[in-house]
């Protein structure tokens, strides 16, 4: 745990939060500042930055749990669908620097979210693309 970072805080029971679900590794709050209803976070109870620094055990539990967090949330909030979405870095969104997934509930003719306007790429840009990540793999 970091002191200085208020989701290891309240993942940890230090700080009050509005709690879903809770295990040895995770805690699952409401967000204050919801996109939908029922919009929440996963917390791992362990300090990592971002999904760059997050252990693969703990990586390996975050999607099951995603799911059945969306699963109870289909069945006890009615929604349609759930979207998951995880910022890596202040460029990406990430206002709190602790690795934190969203699951955030889709509603029928609700607002739209996570979205955007494909664009294109040329053929000799995407093979450039190709190389500079292939060689830091």
């Amino acid at each position: 745990m970091k002191e200085d970072c208020i989701f290891c805080k309240i993942a940890n029971g230090l700080i009050p939060a509005r709690k879903l679900y809770e295990d040895d590794d995770f805690c699952v709050i409401l967000d204050l500042g919801p996109a939908t209803k029922g919009h929440a976070l996963i917390l791992p109870k362990e300090h990592y930055r971002d999904i760059c620094e997050l252990e693969e055990t703990v990586a390996a539990k975050v999607l099951p749990l995603a799911g059945k967090i969306g699963k109870a949330m289909k069945k006890g909030l009615g929604c349609h669908g759930f979207n998951l979405v995880q910022n890596n870095g202040e460029a990406a969104g990430q206002t709190v620097l602790h690795f934190h997934m969203h699951v955030i509930p889709r509603y029928e003719n609700g607002p739209r979210i996570v979205a955007w306007e494909p664009g294109t790429v040329s053929e000799k840009e995407a093979e450039k693309i190709v190389e500079a990540v292939r060689a830091e793999l």
